[in-house]
């Protein structure tokens, strides 16, 4: 039960089963019309149109699609022409998937190069016939599935991507603040070289989620275009989400430097004077905690906190060998505050609520409603 109750909460899943819902929904009424209402032959053509013209966002559904819509014409067109010349042998199937695979491979195609070869081999092997109607019959099954798919993408919840992007936001900075706290009690309680591997590894894994992060932004962005969402007008230029990216890159290669000079020879040993290695280390892991807790405030303590630090650092003249130590790790300190203050101030962003959770509350206020009453 745990595992489904986090699922359901999850945007990813829910933008999942609404994606596969709809293109469900795309093929079955294309399929329905092409049967039921033009009673065309042959027409599962219409629910195969459907499906290539059903995309993540509204944007790519008309971009992209306008190259599926070609590439599956271009199959028709070029299965008929084939058949009417070889008719349907060996032949004929190794020259339609010669001569599609070649007119996909053109540039205009992009990703879409097997789509051509694909949609004719289907239609040469399905019951190929000479007849100018069947062509015509199957050109019609085609755009069915075409206008299908772009009216339910359209007209159906046009998808927003922002759940998730705010997702992927909020779960960086979380394990940022996680990283440091768990720096600050690794060298509390004695850190060895394969700890500071690992701290390095964990801001390699950052990084991963960084770019996947920019990348759901980006397809937020996109999915804002050409949709009719009154919603979607402040995701077409996401400039508060740019910039919260690039400062936790920021807070990530900081980590990453604090965590290499920890490796160095002159760290992980009893030779840092106690008031820098106490004061430091507790400022460190209160940085990660407020870093997790989206907690602007204690940021600002653990700053001014610092800048005492070092002014007690200074008036102690540490040796020559220390300082660059004491200087770099405060330094790294600092800028991952200046970092994550403005992450924290940001958090949590705005985002509409999930659908169990708008069940829930109409549950709730149903159940309500019925106390009242009796």
């Amino acid at each position: 039960m745990p595992g489904w109750t986090a699922r359901a909460r999850d945007p990813i899943f829910w933008n999942d089963v609404t994606q596969l819902a709809k293109t469900v929904l795309a093929a079955v009424l294309a399929w329905v019309l092409a049967t039921s209402v033009f009673e065309l032959p042959q027409s599962f053509l219409a629910p195969w149109a459907a499906l290539l013209v059903v995309h993540a966002t509204v944007y790519r559904t008309f971009s992209r699609g306008v190259r599926q819509v070609a590439a599956a014409v271009t199959g028709v067109l070029l299965a008929w022409a084939t058949g009417n010349v070889l008719g349907l042998d060996t032949a004929a199937v190794v020259m339609v998937l010669a001569l599609g695979l070649a007119i996909g491979a053109l540039p205009w195609f992009g990703e879409e190069s097997t789509a051509v070869a694909a949609t004719a081999l289907v239609v040469l092997t399905t019951g190929f016939s000479d007849n100018d109607g069947m062509l015509v019959s199957r050109l019609a099954d085609t755009a069915i599935g075409i206008g299908v798919g772009l009216l339910v993408n359209l007209l159906v919840w046009p998808p927003l991507r922002r759940r998730t992007a705010v997702v992927a936001l909020d779960r960086i900075d979380d394990a940022i603040g996680a990283l440091l706290v768990d720096i600050g009690r690794g060298l509390t309680d004695g850190c060895s070289d394969e700890d500071v591997d690992d701290w390095i590894d964990r801001t390699r894994d950052l990084d991963g989620e960084l770019d996947n992060a920019w990348s759901l932004v980006r397809q937020a962005r996109e999915s804002a275009r050409m949709n009719p969402r009154r919603s979607a007008h402040e995701l077409r230029d996401p400039r508060q989400w740019y910039s919260l990216l690039r400062r936790m890159e920021q807070a990530v290669a900081e980590t990453r430097s604090m965590a290499r000079t920890l490796g160095h020879e002159t760290t992980c040993r009893d030779d840092w004077a106690d008031p820098f290695r106490a004061g430091w280390v507790a400022l460190l892991v209160a940085a990660g905690e407020a870093v997790k807790d989206a907690d602007p405030e204690p940021l600002r303590e653990v700053r001014s906190r610092l800048n005492v630090l070092v002014d007690q650092i200074g008036a102690q003249e540490p040796t020559p060998e220390l300082w660059p130590v004491y200087g770099g790790l405060m330094i790294n300190l600092r800028n991952i505050l200046d970092a994550m203050d403005e992450v924290a101030a940001a958090n949590p962003l705005g985002q509409p609520p999930l659908p169990l959770a708008t069940v829930v509350r109409r549950r709730a206020r149903v159940a309500a409603g019925g106390e009242a009453a009796e």
